[in-house]
């Protein structure tokens, strides 16, 4: 069963569940929400400190840029807390290599990037990705 919301995500990461299974899981059912609603408050419960920095980091960068992918009006003020921020750059490939560093520095988005971690140019791209984007929400339909 898939994790409802992020805060759901960051308890089974801290009870054991793999790290990357379990966001992709939650992306997925984030991603098969009804409405902008339903994907608000998804994201919106703060999860937990998980004593990972870079867990905290990226839980932070993700409902940040989810709220701004999906134009949900509002962004859950808690994602911005400084523990949500990493001290020195997390660069998300294996790849020790200058210019793959440089191209993620450059590529990243700024939800993740203000945060110090730098990835992909779209991070939480699944094969579902496309599906919200037909009906996507507009600003009006912002939750209350």
């Amino acid at each position: 069963m898939r994790p409802n919301t992020l805060a759901e995500a960051v308890e089974r990461i801290c009870s054991g569940e793999p790290q990357d299974a379990t966001l992709a899981e939650f992306i997925d059912s984030f991603l098969m929400a009804p409405d902008a609603r339903a994907r608000y408050a998804s994201i919106e419960a703060e999860p937990g400190l998980s004593g990972n920095a870079r867990l905290d980091a990226l839980v932070g960068a993700i409902a940040e840029y989810l709220a701004k992918q999906y134009r949900l009006g509002a962004v859950p003020v808690r994602s911005a807390q400084s523990s949500r921020r990493l001290e020195e750059p997390w660069f998300t490939t294996t790849s020790a290599d200058p210019a793959m560093r440089e191209y993620l520095s450059f590529a990243s988005p700024a939800e993740f990037r203000w945060r110090n971690i730098f990835t992909e140019e779209r991070p939480l791209r699944r094969a579902r990705s496309h599906l919200p984007f037909v009906g996507k929400s507009s600003i009006s339909s912002t939750p209350q």
